[in-house]
């Protein structure tokens, strides 16, 4: 790695050659010309990349239009050199006339050592241009679909984040700002954050010593009441003096842990729960290892919401319960809904899906890495047993914003030698879980590339043939306008699937902080709009915003679904005595 010194003298010596020489145009040309250079570099890895991918798929490589490219080649050569001259009218004092912004919400370059320098202005303006070349490359190429375009440009985004000058010492004016004014302790900080990251196999998002499961997060009162090899059920302690008669069984997403629902008492939605009069139980799945290997779709099914709806029902002794599924939590719940429906069992009162999908026409960017051959792959491998590592999972999902999810902790923790601040999100963010291979495989096959769930006596699970139309119960569906893992049209989808009577409802923000909005604090917003009738974005233009959290609608919703007062129930029963404090075991069991 250069001296910081040294580098600070190189880059003061260019600003003072790019001032003094302003009148030298060949020098100047030299220099743009060398950036334009770069994009075409960055746009012919792009091309090597998914040539080598279409022939491991035995696929000729795209070709690209000569008109095309060289139309989109000259472009950038006249952007780039209008750039260049717009930055030596800035140097003499001039307006400038040409500038190159970053897209809305992209941070990267906010700090005001990218703009005075006029090296660093002039670079990180001329990687945009680059970015944007290759953006406009990607649109002129061939494509099979719509899908095989949206992979296109999610790998091509991949390439131009990995190669922003934010990335690099050499290229970084905040590491080299930094470093001279901690007399290089920020390089020697960042070498050890590395390494640390290293021994740990990723990359460190916050300052986990702060949290402890149990201790700080996922406190909420309760007790282990069942369990068995796939899941715990935990039921809460009553926080008012009586409550609904029905019981709400809460199902969150095996992708990750459950205390997404309850990180801290003023964020926590399970404590929200209790506080609104419901008793409360919840499935915490277990994460899985070699010896959970084995488990299907029909295990998690089985032994996960069935299991716990009959062990619910014991414990209260009523006919029917409430029941809440989050995320993949709520396709289970629903497939485990459709094979009880198709026993002749309507033992759920009410339903509430939380960002779920049931249609998986549209999945967003996750679709993208779900194809016929890499799944082929999977199935004849951990399909037959196995594990899907939990770090597989994490990166996928980290890379769906490598901005913010990726480098911005290689520009904060290496190069920046910067600590992580302690956020409790981010602490679950980086608690992942393995899934099960035969389950995993059967998710990605019937869901995401077969898309059967909402086909009516398509699927068999748990020996019974399912149809999720035939499910009559009121049904309550949150989705979030933000969200990048669920589409809320792709929510929105399910109004078309299930039979009972719905409300749908549109909160703002993402797929976690949409869902994780605390009415107390009265932020953000979300949309209503009683005629499920319209298609989704009808629905949306005749919605009507209301402002704070879905979380106080919601309530209102389920209390007509909770039956009559009585007294709060005490934990567990004789049969079912309490095995172990919440958040039990399961939850502690670490993947990475």
């Amino acid at each position: 790695m250069q001296n910081p010194e040294a580098a600070a003298y190189d880059n003061q010596r260019e600003q003072n050659s790019m001032t003094q020489g302003s009148n030298n145009n060949e020098a100047f040309l030299g220099s743009a010309m060398q950036f334009m250079q770069a994009g075409q570099t960055m746009a012919q890895q792009f091309m090597e990349f998914l040539g080598k991918n279409a022939q491991a798929q035995g696929n000729p490589p795209p070709q690209v239009d000569p008109q095309a490219l060289t139309a989109l080649q000259k472009r950038l050569m006249d952007q780039q050199m209008s750039l260049w001259q717009a930055m030596l009218d800035k140097q003499k004092g001039a307006p400038q006339t040409f500038k190159v912004e970053p897209e809305p919400g992209d941070r990267r370059f906010a700090a005001p050592a990218w703009r005075d320098s006029p090296i660093y202005d002039y670079l990180h303006q001329a990687y945009l241009l680059n970015v944007r070349y290759l953006k406009e490359m990607v649109e002129v190429l061939p494509a099979q679909d719509d899908k095989a375009r949206d992979k296109m440009r999610f790998l091509a985004r991949q390439v131009a984040d990995a190669m922003a000058p934010t990335n690099f010492a050499a290229t970084n004016p905040e590491f080299i700002q930094l470093a001279l004014e901690t007399k290089g302790q920020s390089i020697t900080d960042g070498i050890n954050n590395l390494l640390k990251d290293f021994e740990k196999g990723r990359i460190s998002m916050t300052d986990e010593s702060v949290f402890e499961v149990g201790k700080n997060i996922a406190t909420t009162e309760g007790a282990v009441v069942f369990e068995n090899e796939v899941m715990q059920l935990i039921q809460y302690a009553p926080l008012t003096p009586k409550v609904g008669t029905r019981p709400l069984l809460v199902v969150p997403p095996c992708i990750n842990k459950f205390y997404i629902m309850d990180l801290q008492p003023d964020n926590s939605l399970i404590r929200f729960m209790v506080e609104q009069g419901n008793t409360v139980f919840l499935v915490s799945w277990r994460n899985p290892m070699e010896a959970q290997g084995h488990l299907g779709w029909d295990d998690y099914l089985e032994h996960g919401p069935l299991a716990a709806i009959s062990v619910i029902r014991e414990i209260t002794r009523v006919k029917q319960i409430n029941a809440l599924g989050f995320c993949v939590g709520g396709t289970i719940l629903t497939s485990a809904l459709g094979v009880l429906k198709a026993r002749g069992d309507d033992c759920v009162a009410s339903l509430t899906l939380l960002t779920t999908l049931l249609d998986f026409s549209d999945t967003g960017e996750i679709g993208l890495f779900i194809d016929e051959q890499a799944l082929a792959t999977r199935e004849a491998t951990i399909g037959q047993g196995g594990l899907l590592p939990a770090r597989d999972l994490q990166n996928t999902f980290s890379f769906l914003r490598a901005n913010d999810l990726v480098w911005n902790y290689v520009q904060n923790n290496y190069l920046k030698g910067q600590k992580p601040q302690a956020f409790d999100l981010l602490y679950w963010n980086s608690d992942s879980t393995n899934l099960p291979g035969p389950f995993a495989c059967w998710y990605m096959r019937n869901m995401y590339l077969d898309n059967s769930l909402r086909v009516p006596g398509k699927l068999t699970m748990c020996g019974e043939t399912v149809d999720l139309g035939k499910l009559d119960m009121p049904v309550y569906l949150l989705a979030t306008r933000e969200d990048h893992i669920v589409p809320w049209q792709s929510a929105y989808l399910s109004t078309r699937i299930l039979g009972g009577k719905l409300r749908f409802v549109l909160g703002a923000s993402g797929h976690i902080a949409g869902v994780i909005n605390p009415a107390s604090k009265n932020k953000r917003s979300y949309w209503i709009n009683d005629d499920v009738q319209a298609e989704a974005d009808a629905w949306l233009a005749a919605a009507t915003e209301m402002k704070g959290s879905w979380w106080l609608d919601w309530a209102n919703w389920i209390k007509e679904h909770c039956g009559e007062q009585r007294a709060a129930r005490k934990i567990g029963t004789t049969k079912y005595k309490a095995i172990e404090p919440a958040p039990g075991r399961y939850v502690r069991e670490r993947a990475v």
